[in-house]
């Protein structure tokens, strides 16, 4: 496991200490890019949990794929009739061991499949099996599987070059997986065909990853096209994917000067940091690192700069922006080197960044803000004023109907839902900080799950009259109803999560004052979210549904976590590519659910855009201990 980066158990915790957290953040430190992501989990994590039939302890569900499964198979545990095991029995002799890394890859049922072996050999393989040399075809799951998995054992850089080279070796010729002439041609198969399989494995890296190097102006399409052109003088046969090779690079180094403009001018406003309510109505786009963004830094004594970053911006940088902005402020301008960058949330913990951290700005908590001082003050940070007072009174949900928050709720999920790329999901879980893509959108999808929690119990605890918070309490219901209706299942949970929070399930005469009606609705509810038998009703409710549909995203992330966690990714230098294909099993799940378009019917009057601009808006209490006052406040303890 990366240094860094905890086990799972301890980030999943109940919900009461989760809660009261407040984001996750480490006290001490900032820690690790990974800690912080993984912290951002642990926002949901009541729905992680389940109860034991012994004392009543909370343990983890393992498995992501069974309904009541025995412990994952140690990192030890022999690979033989186990799909996730160690990628060598610790009995076998090792020249045993040796024969089997021979063999890269088998045809099983029709099938071709990759064993054990260096990433280079892999890629080897992979090509072989395209170019049609040992297998005769390469199946599309194995080409899915390596696109979607390469990025965890093999860097970007090292695998750009290998198809290079091997664009470059005449068949015959060429060195092998060990550097030994590659005589493996044979069967009358001449270098056009090794050039085509390299060009068709390039094509699909290319359509993979295409946004993510378009951002980055990656020079490989223009180095294997120059190869290509040099080549197309031996072999004319290659002229139509030279002419599709030069689409791809223009495509990714030429964008029309409408996108290039319109990227230039746009300063993208992220969720509750710097928010314009213009910008929040507009349908949402990815970010992508090179974006630049408002956000303000705040000082010990609650004054801000507010400054325009890149999203994947330095944390050094960060501080250089705020450094020249306070030399122009009336203060006494604070000397270089002196300041640092600290994340405050509404409960007052503090992480405090390291100057070499990326893209902070999507880590951060609900109401947890950025602060900079010197490192004598940063006992000394408290939240800001508006976190800690809020002042009781009848909510805005009361005027608008269920039905139009439950829509407006699905459209921003979907929207949110549908920026994130699949490879997200891989480097989220697997390279934390190390991964050459930040997973910015999902964590995005995160912080809006967390936030739809949170907004549960504030607009019901912030109710002082009874009548109106049984109310409230009726029309979360049918909104959660009604979001499981449209197939959304990340906004139902986190619904349902901010209902079970516990300073909410205290209300016992709120809760007595539901109607029948709606409270056998909600134990329905409830039933599903039980994490009993791993998640089996939940499991069971989205194999029910057709896409498109909007998952619990958290669960996909547990569930990858745990493959993860449980099964060693190299063994030595070999990868275990029996897990890759788990992996990459998983992420076209999610592409399974994006399909299609999810259709909704909306309408655009003024109460409509009010409504839109409400939920992209929400306004939460984050700081349990704040919540559980709040609840005591309307129902004491002794009541």
């Amino acid at each position: 496991m990366p240094a860094g980066m905890k086990p799972l158990e301890k980030f999943l915790k109940k919900q009461t200490t989760a809660l009261s957290r407040a984001g996750g953040l480490d006290k001490a430190s900032g820690g690790s890019a990974a800690s912080r992501r993984r912290a951002s989990l642990s926002r949901v994590v009541p729905f992680f949990r389940e109860t034991s039939p012994e004392g009543g302890q909370a343990r983890e569900v393992l498995s992501p794929d069974s309904e009541d499964p025995p412990p994952w198979p140690s990192a030890a545990a022999p690979a033989n009739g186990s799909a996730c095991g160690d990628v060598r029995s610790p009995s076998q002799s090792s020249d045993e061991q040796s024969s089997e890394a021979s063999v890269v890859a088998d045809i099983i049922g029709g099938e071709v499949t990759l064993h054990a072996d260096t990433p280079e050999n892999l890629t080897l393989a992979l090509l072989d099996s395209v170019t049609g040399r040992r297998y005769g075809h390469c199946t599309e799951t194995l080409l899915d599987d390596f696109m979607l998995t390469h990025p965890i054992f093999l860097t970007a850089d090292t695998f750009q070059q290998v198809l290079l080279q091997q664009f470059s070796v005449h068949v015959g010729e060429g060195p092998g997986p060990g550097g030994e002439k590659d005589d493996r041609g044979g069967g009358g198969l001449d270098a056009v065909h090794r050039k085509r399989a390299v060009l068709s494995v390039a094509f699909r890296y290319l359509d993979t990853y295409r946004e993510l190097l378009q951002e980055e102006g990656d020079k490989f399409p223009k180095d294997l096209y120059g190869c290509a052109l040099q080549e197309l003088s031996c072999h004319p046969e290659l002229v139509d994917d030279v002419v599709k090779l030069q689409r791809w690079t223009e495509i990714l180094h030429c964008p029309c000067d409408e996108e290039k403009e319109s990227r230039r001018k746009q300063v993208r406003p992220l969720f509750r940091h710097f928010r314009r309510i213009d910008a929040c109505l507009q349908p949402r786009e990815a970010f992508r690192g090179s974006d630049e963004i408002f956000c303000r830094v705040y000082t010990p004594d609650h004054s801000y700069v507010t400054i325009r970053s890149r999203l994947s911006c330095r944390v050094g940088d960060i501080l250089a922006l705020v450094r020249e902005k306070l030399q122009y402020s009336d203060e006494q301008p604070l000397l270089p080197g002196n300041l640092i960058l600290v994340a405050v949330t509404s409960a007052g913990e503090k992480a405090v960044f390291r100057p070499s951290d990326e893209a902070v700005f999507t880590t951060l908590g609900v109401n947890t803000h950025l602060f900079t001082c010197e490192p004598s003050e940063l006992e000394s940070l408290l939240p800001l004023p508006e976190e800690i007072h809020w002042t009781p009174g009848d909510s805005k949900l009361h005027d608008m109907s269920a039905e139009e928050v439950a829509n407006q709720l699905v459209a921003f999920d979907w929207e949110l839902f549908s920026c994130v790329h699949e490879v997200e999901f891989v480097c989220y879980v697997f390279h934390g900080e190390q991964s050459r893509w930040r997973p910015l959108n999902l964590e995005l999808v995160l912080q809006r799950c967390s936030e739809v929690q949170h907004w549960v119990a504030t607009e019901i605890l912030q109710c002082h009259s009874l009548p109106k918070r049984v109310q409230l309490l009726r029309k979360f219901i049918k909104i959660a109803a009604l979001c499981k209706q449209q197939q959304d299942l990340l906004s139902f949970l986190a619904v349902l999560l901010g209902l079970d929070n516990p300073a909410l399930s205290r209300l016992r005469l709120t809760w007595e004052g539901l109607p029948g009606k709606f409270r056998k609705q909600f134990q329905q509810f409830e039933s599903i979210a039980d994490p009993s038998r791993n998640h089996k009703s939940y499991r069971d409710l989205i194999t029910s549904l057709r896409p498109p549909l909007i998952p619990f995203t958290p669960l996909l992330l547990k569930d990858l976590t745990f493959l993860h966690e449980s099964c060693k990714t190299f063994h030595g230098q070999l990868v275990n590519f029996d897990k890759m294909h788990k992996v990459a099993d998983m992420v076209r799940s999610i592409r399974r659910y994006r399909s299609g378009q999810l259709a909704m019917d909306m309408e655009t009057s003024p109460s409509h855009l009010q409504t839109k601009a409400y939920v992209r808006q929400l306004q939460v209490i984050d700081n349990q201990n704040h919540l559980f006052d709040l609840s005591c406040k309307l129902e004491p303890r002794d009541t």
